[in-house]
């Protein structure tokens, strides 16, 4: 009776280290879509693929414009407009009519562009990459139910995280629909973000079990860091917005006079990041301070400083050198990784007692 019992606790802690990798796996897999959608927008390519989910009405899109009909862009922007106005009605059904009139009433959301095979492609390949990552939240979802018995919460939120992938497909539909509307970009990114943390927290969740870790002034701690991430994401919708002019410059200016003529979006950005840093500096002398740190702490709050270092010296390259097209996702990259890290060392901060699995 005993061998069988060690070895039923053996199979589930077996069960257990593999649902932990694969969701760390799907974790690290949403960051790479997230980096390949900022390659995709740094690239013009958005509207590569001007219908969704197929690519010029094809499951393998052309690479060659004669493969085309004449009047493709009447097709594809007759196509969108009729979405737009199914979109527009359920925005006005919740009440944002200003919204709702300007998906209907701006000509410039019609626009088409001619074809362009890098960036047909470009978008495709980003597409695909999210048909995978949906495959693997729903593995994640799958391998989750081995918890069903002890610990709900991580099965819903598996779920939860599925079923948002399936709505975020319908955003990114609506994005192309919209020729990438601006704030629809912004919802698109929130929404990838809010993916990345349940993921986190499931993973997190799983391989936590109890035992006592000292941390002096932890109140003060959790509220600061509570503050960072806010600060955070508060920074990368500035970013959008330093986007959305930069898109506008980019039409009429050479890429060496774009920083110059941005307005006060970029600005507030540049000196957004300046408070940024200074209250992670706090926030790292807050924890380092007397060695009080634990370990499951200390490599989180290291890698954040990091990342925050690394990412404000990518804004300078882009604000010095005419705005790199290859440092653009990177800069996006590490801003998602800044609110993840800092989500997980929330997490390990509000448990006054854990103690994390060595093995994943």
């Amino acid at each position: 009776m005993k061998q069988e019992s060690t070895s039923n606790t053996g199979t589930e802690l077996i069960k257990g280290r593999l649902f932990r990798r694969f969701s760390a796996v799907t974790i690290i897999a949403v960051y790479l879509l997230i980096l390949v959608g900022g390659i995709v927008r740094s690239t013009g390519s958005g509207m590569g693929c001007p219908d969704w989910p197929k690519c010029f009405g094809s499951w393998v899109p052309p690479t060659e414009v004669s493969q085309l009909p004449e009047d493709y862009k009447e097709i594809y922007s007759q196509q969108r407009a009729e979405k737009n106005v199914r979109f527009a009605n359920y925005l006005t059904a919740l009440g944002f009519n200003e919204l709702a009139d300007q998906v209907k009433n701006d000509p410039s959301i019609l626009e088409e562009e001619d074809f362009n095979a890098t960036k047909t492609w470009t978008e495709y390949v980003n597409r695909l990459i999210g048909a995978i990552i949906g495959i693997l939240i729903f593995g994640t979802f799958v391998f989750s139910l081995r918890y069903r018995k002890v610990d709900k919460t991580i099965v819903v939120l598996s779920f939860i995280a599925f079923v948002l992938v399936g709505f975020q497909g319908w955003i990114g539909s609506v994005v192309v629909s919209t020729n990438l509307l601006q704030w629809m970009i912004t919802v698109h990114m929130l929404l990838a973000i809010l993916i990345v943390l349940l993921l986190i927290y499931v993973h997190y969740r799983s391989k936590r079990s109890i035992v006592e870790v000292e941390l002096q002034n932890r109140n003060r701690i959790q509220w600061v860091v509570i503050v960072c991430l806010a600060l955070s994401v508060i920074q990368i919708v500035l970013g959008t917005q330093v986007r959305e002019a930069i898109d506008l410059v980019a039409k009429e200016l050479a890429r060496s006079e774009w920083i110059k003529n941005l307005g006060i979006e970029f600005l507030i950005h540049r000196s957004y990041s300046i408070l940024l840093l200074g209250i992670h500096l706090y926030l790292v002398f807050l924890l380092i301070r007397k060695e009080q740190v634990s370990e499951p702490l200390r490599w989180p709050t290291l890698l954040l400083i990091s990342i925050i270092l690394i990412e404000i010296l990518s804004g300078v390259i882009m604000a010095y050198f005419g705005v790199p097209a290859f440092v653009q996702p990177i800069h996006l990259l590490l801003g998602t990784l800044i609110v993840g890290v800092q989500y997980y060392l929330l997490l390990l901060i509000r448990n006054k007692k854990f103690k994390l699995e060595t093995a994943l």
